[in-house]
């Protein structure tokens, strides 16, 4: 959600790419929520860290705390910045209907969006 909404809302200032340390297939749920407010996703793949190290990073963002605590060193002068989210899978595990998973993917994905509408002004470094 975070690059579909990198791509949406600042593809002119930021060149997103998304990866992650254990990656998952491409989560119908955040397919579905994304699209509701027409941004599209469905074309992206998950991919793991290792098929983007070579791209020269200015700021690697993580988002989830097992990627802020896992994320590999970058070659180059990639600054990184952790801003954590929910995982809504983890959320939505015990969901009793679709629909209450469903709120939990809207909550992080409007998270999400408010967070990378301050990019890349927001961007520091301890």
């Amino acid at each position: 959600m975070a690059e579909g909404w990198a791509r949406h809302l600042k593809g002119e200032a930021i060149e997103a790419h998304s990866a992650g340390t254990d990656p998952q297939s491409l989560n119908p749920l955040a397919v579905e929520v994304m699209r509701e407010v027409g941004v599209d996703i469905s074309g992206h793949a998950s991919k793991h860290v290792d098929a983007v190290m070579s791209v020269p990073f200015d700021y690697v963002v993580t988002v989830c705390g097992h990627a802020d605590a896992t994320c590999p060193r970058f070659p180059g002068e990639a600054k990184v910045v952790h801003h954590g989210f929910d995982d809504p899978p983890k959320l939505a595990a015990d969901a009793q209907t679709e629909e209450d998973a469903m709120a939990h993917y809207r909550r992080v994905r409007d998270e999400i969006q408010a967070y990378v509408q301050t990019l890349p002004e927001s961007l520091h470094c301890p």
